[in-house]
């Protein structure tokens, strides 16, 4: 019987490479291009592909096709290779190898292939699913012959085909993205760069400068005969080099960057003849090219934007707007028609510069100045948030609906906005009187209802429309939330419920309730995204009913613990780490090192010093995320051998979920340089070694670095910047080395801040330190937007450097008027004269914060009334900030007594000013109490919010549900000890799931333990679960509850909750607890807290701080043990040969 269509293309496919010709060069490494095929062919065996099935041996011994230079030998090597990547891949889940399976010899003659380029042809036209396989094998083939062959003996065609054939490993293997071809000669170099235009987004920043920098030399020495490289580059000596006034960057140059061009240079832009700039941005591949482009630096953008306005004369230019894309946060717009403004706004979309907001208003007011049409609004996109609430309230309701039905869930408002828009739809409706109609065309704006409209809410009218659901649940609050909940439980059976709840709503599903939803399969949760709390309660339900399936669980693995970690049979060990860590956003850093822990003991039961003599293909098997646990002694002991793929895992790891102070961090930060260096010093390096090391990179102490040659050390620092997390003991000397290394941070071009200021933002003394330079600004604006922290110096550096624009702005203006009129007035007093004007505080945002007193005093009453909601957002004010405001509050709105509920929320946390005798009278309902819980209030403060709320709202302790005691939030804390006790059970049971983060005194949180208690029995038998639930409330336990406590239930303790507990009930905890609390947990730890233990305890704390499975802290670094493997890039590591059988037995 002949072959079915997939395995006759395949045998067709794999004899025509195994019989290729061959080149004239050879591989390099097979463990290397084992590697990259494996990985690549791993990608085809999760997308779910079969595996091919088909006899090869007897099809190469039995092939009619040319035997020049072939021998029974070259096909067994060649079929040896093949087949045993593929079974590697395949293990576990093919029981029919692909060598076992018989074959008929039939059909021989059409197997007439020469050369590997037409094989690739031939697989590019087939659909056959198996076929990834055999992509995937010359995949790496492909790449190494483009990257080292002469292109000589590559002819056009064949070389458009070995570029398609390459791609893949430009997508998943990132060293091979720094491995790019020395020479790409004629239109070699267009057809290289369209494919790495292909390949821009899984790219780093660092990598795709690295791109650009290829072609840009490939430009230079292909059309202009000279380099752009360094004089120390040795290459460099053999062809001149190029002139700074060389004109390189043509139409064609332009074109052929695409996206790349956001990280040229700004002297870049200036090698671009005008003409051709010009014919360039008027051209369609400047839109697409610009839009793909990622965020531009302010350097670049405005040198850009300033090349191209060359083109036009100035009235001709806003009429090109709408093609600027990511250049247009650079433009400066002067006063346009509604139809220019309409086409700016339409590109603003990606800016986040902090003067955004008000060259966006401007365009918005042209735009509504002649029309507030439907079409008007729609074009408005998200900035309709933008319109003032009294523009808002003008707008006809139908023209508003059909808006916000289009927009989604995409668009933030403010609390006024959103009671604005609720009443123009709903006009003066009763609490029970909408709809579920009315409420879907809300949309997102159903975040303004209150709550006695959502607790009315009929289930049966929305539960039909998840997406609708999700749309108007995503922005509410928690006791928004909670009372949508309470409407919807209605005559709804839970077990239904849960399975048509959106996320939002489906997380503030209580513990009780969940209990009751009848949930018996895993069938019911594995799409569900569900709370930490949630996922306890339903892993260890799971669990009992036997259907722990890890690689369905998805959300649920937030659940699993260490308990149920180290029950998993010693066979399944291996299945299991590897499903976890598919999804690891799921996984916490105790869960991870447990597993870690569970699988190298599994692994070490195998054979005698497992880690001491690892392969390969042990080492490749071991989950990333685990790996990362390995103790620093083990980390020592791996052999050179493995160090190809060490190094691989580390260039992609993650190290976010790793401690920070976790002792494998700098023990594989060794290891990798032993391995890279051979055991040599560190002045061997090259930036390809530099970049293989990946995040670890972020990890090399400053005196490390030193030691590399200067090129490289300057190529590291500026990688460095990127860095997510440079330990704190490296940053003085960093910052120092920078400074030596660049110059002083004060004397930096903003080229130079761009891409290094975020090294100098690690230190707050530097950061104050920063000249006030014209374009200072900007760029800590743009660096601020790329890191995962602000610090405070930063905030105020910002906030200063605002202030000092509007100064030198309005100090200009007076000098020249001064000069007019022949006077001058000597009294300037700088910054602090500046008054907060509307523009000014709409562009601070929350850094509003950063006001003196006496400049808020100098605040108008009508720039207060414009701004109240910006400055009422902002938490943390001063007792003379908060008394200068609460002035302004007074003097704009009236006496306390006269001020309304819409007037209350306006001014948010500005409220915190008045005494505790005005907080009883204010016009307070439950649901402004939420939007003004998070603004730091004095205990005596929420008593006396919670007594104006009892009297406003005409309410008591025993008739709060569910919703009302999550709305009260951080004021619940306001309650005496006897409102306290009388709260309902069943009411607390459902509510205290979203209580999370109340922080309120110690003997408050004993009332509410003593509620918890009776809600969920004594604390000795609470499950991880409902630990997890209570979260702070778990600071209220006595010293003898404390200890009473299971430790297995300490990785669920909530942070807040940590730092709360009384130092003296802390010191009681035991050593089996305190290690139990995991690195996030013990980083939380207070300094009061601290010092109250005793040795053994504090040594407990500091083994669950650093997260280590088996070793202590001062474990030994590896400082020896060279390895003997050099690990170059794909090309280096692989010499590439077309004709696959030939490669490998000419070794």
């Amino acid at each position: 019987m002949a072959p079915n269509g997939g395995t006759y293309f395949f045998i067709l496919i794999v004899a025509c490479t195994a019989l290729a010709k061959p080149l004239d060069v050879m591989p390099a490494d097979k463990t290397a291009f084992r590697d990259i095929a494996k990985k690549l062919m791993m990608k085809c065996h999760h997308k779910g592909y079969p595996v091919p099935k088909m006899p090869l041996k007897s099809v190469l011994s039995n092939s009619v096709l040319p035997t020049d230079n072939r021998t029974a030998d070259q096909a067994n090597s060649f079929l040896s290779t093949f087949l045993d990547v593929l079974n590697s891949v395949t293990v576990g889940t093919n029981r029919d190898t692909v060598s076992q399976l018989p074959m008929e010899a039939s059909d021989e003659m059409m197997w007439n292939c020469s050369n590997l380029p037409a094989t690739i042809k031939m697989m590019g036209n087939s659909s056959e699913p198996s076929a990834c396989y055999m992509k995937a094998f010359v995949a790496p083939m492909s790449w190494a012959a483009l990257t080292t062959q002469g292109e000589g003996d590559i002819n056009s065609s064949d070389y458009d085909t070995l570029v398609w054939a390459a791609k893949p490993v430009l997508q998943d293997i990132p060293s091979a993205r720094m491995n790019l071809p020395p020479i790409a000669g004629g239109g070699n170099i267009e057809k290289m760069m369209e494919m790495l235009q292909e390949v821009y987004e899984p790219m780093t920043d660092d990598q795709r400068t690295q791109v650009l920098n290829w072609a840009k030399e490939q430009i230079t020495q292909n059309h202009f005969n000279c380099t752009m490289k360094p004089p120390s580059d040795a290459k460099s000596m053999l062809i001149d080099r190029c002139k700074p006034s060389l004109k390189w960057l043509d139409l064609d140059a332009l074109t052929m960057m695409g996206p790349y061009l956001s990280h040229l240079a700004p002297e870049d832009v200036d090698s671009s003849p005008k003409e051709k700039l010009c014919e360039f941005f008027h051209s369609a591949q400047f839109n697409s090219n610009i839009t793909r482009a990622n965020k531009m630096s302010p350097s670049l953008g405005k040198k850009f934007l300033q090349r191209i306005q060359e083109c036009f004369s100035g009235k001709e230019f806003p009429e090109h707007v709408d093609k600027l894309g990511p250049l247009a946060c650079y433009y400066d717009a002067p006063d346009l028609t509604p139809d220019l403004s309409k086409k700016l706004l339409s590109q603003l979309d990606v800016c986040d510069n902090p003067t955004m907001p008000k060259l966006k208003k401007r365009l918005v007011k042209s735009m509504m100045s002649n029309s507030s049409s439907t079409q008007t609004l729609h074009d408005l996109g998200t900035s309709i948030n933008l319109l003032s609430p009294e523009q808002l309230s003008a707008i006809p309701a139908d023209n508003l609906k059909d808006v916000l039905r289009s927009l989604g869930d995409n668009v933030t408002w403010t609390r006024s906005q959103l009671c604005i828009l609720v009443k123009k739809q709903l006009s003066d409706k009763k609490c029970n009187e909408v709809s579920g109609e009315e409420l879907m065309a809300l949309q997102s704006t159903a975040a303004g209802l209150p709550s006695c409209v959502l607790k009315n809410i009929k289930s049966q009218d929305i539960l039909t429309d998840r997406e609708a659901l999700k749309n108007i649940s995503k922005q509410m609050s928690k006791g928004q939330l909670n009372a949508m909940l309470q409407g919807l439980r209605g005559k709804v059976n839970l077990s239904e419920l849960v399975q048509k709840l959106p996320a939002p709503l489906l997380q503030r599903v209580s513990l009780a309730s969940l209990a009751k939803a009848n949930i018996t399969s895993l069938e019911q949760v594995e799409n569900q995204t569900w709370s930490r709390s949630q996922a306890l309660y339903l892993a260890k339900k799971m669990h009992d009913l036997k259907q722990l399936q890890y690689r369905r669980l998805h959300s649920v693995l937030q659940g699993l613990t260490c308990n149920m970690i180290d029950k998993v049979a010693d066979n399944n060990t291996l299945d299991m780490v590897q499903a976890v860590t598919e999804t690891p956003q799921w996984l916490s850093k105790v869960q991870a090192g447990c597993a870690a822990r569970k699988l190298f003991i599994t692994l070490e039961q195998k054979r005698a010093n497992y880690f001491k003599t690892i392969t390969e293909q042990e080492l490749d098997r071991i989950p990333t995320p685990l790996l990362l646990y390995l103790p620093p002694l083990k980390v020592k002991g791996l052999p050179d051998s493995v160090c190809s793929v060490l190094l691989d895992k580390m260039e992609t790891a993650n190290l976010s979920s790793l401690p920070l102070r976790a002792p494998s961090r700098p023990a594989l930060t060794q290891r990798a340089l032993l391995c890279l260096t051979n055991g040599k010093d560190l002045s061997g390096l090259t930036t390809a070694d530099a970049l293989k090391l990946g995040p670890f990179l972020c990890e090399m102490a400053p005196s490390q670095l030193r030691l590399m040659t200067a090129d490289v050390m300057k190529f590291s620092l500026q990688i460095m910047a990127s860095c997510q997390h440079i330990p704190q003991h490296h940053r003085a000397d960093l910052i120092q080395l920078v400074s030596q290394t660049f110059g002083n941070p004060s004397d930096w071009p903003s080229q130079t801040m761009e891409s290094l200021g975020p090294l100098v933002l690690l230190d707050d003394n530097a950061t104050s330190a920063l000249p006030n330079k014209p374009w200072m600004k900007d760029v800590l604006a743009f660096l601020r937007s790329r890191l995962t922290n602000t610090s405070d110096a930063l905030k105020k550096k910002i906030f200063d450097l605002t202030i000092a624009t509007v100064s030198n702005t309005a100090r200009k203006k007076r000098a020249a008027q001064s000069d007019n009129k022949g006077t001058s007035n000597g009294n300037e007093s700088g910054v602090n004269a500046t008054e907060p004007t509307e523009a000014l505080i709409e562009e601070l945002g929350m850094e509003n914060i950063y006001w003196t007193p006496a400049q808020l005093h100098m605040m108008s009453n009508s720039t207060f009334l414009a701004t109240v909601e910006i400055l009422g957002r902002i938490p943390g004010y001063s007792a003379e900030q908060l008394d200068v405001l609460r002035k302004k509050a007074i003097e704009t709105f009236g006496p306390v007594p006269q001020m309304t509920e819409s007037v209350v929320m306006q001014l948010g946390c500005i409220t915190q000013g008045f005494s505790n005798a005005d907080l009883e009278k204010l016009p307070l309902s439950l649901d402004t109490l939420e939007e003004v819980a998070h603004c730091g209030w004095k205990h005596s403060q929420m008593e006396s919010v919670w007594k104006g709320v009892v009297k406003y709202n005409n309410l008591t302790a025993q008739q709060l549900g569910a919703a009302d005691m999550v709305t009260l939030n951080q004021f619940i804390c306001g309650l005496s000890s006897n409102e306290i006790s009388k709260l309902s059970v069943d009411a607390f049971k459902d509510a205290v799931g979203s209580m999370d983060g109340i922080q309120c005194p110690f003997k408050v949180m004993q009332d509410f333990k003593n509620r918890a208690v009776s809600a969920f029995g004594n604390p000795k038998t609470w499950s991880e679960a409902q630990v997890s639930d209570l979260d702070t409330i778990i600071a209220g336990l006595n010293a003898t509850e404390m200890v009473s406590l299971d430790p297995s239930v300490f990785p669920f303790l909530s942070q807040c909750c940590v730092a709360q507990i009384p130092p003296d009930n802390f010191a009681k905890l035991s050593v089996a607890q305190l290690e139990a609390l995991g690195p996030d947990n013990a980083e939380m730890v207070t300094s009061k807290q601290r010092a109250v233990l005793k040795e053994n305890q504090l040594a407990a704390l500091e083994k669950a701080s650093i997260g280590s499975p088996y070793e202590p802290r001062n474990s030994t670094v590896p400082q020896s043990g060279a390895p003997q493997l050099s690990v170059e890039g794909i090309g280096a590591v692989m010499k590439p040969f077309l004709f696959l059988l030939m490669g490998f037995l000419l070794l």
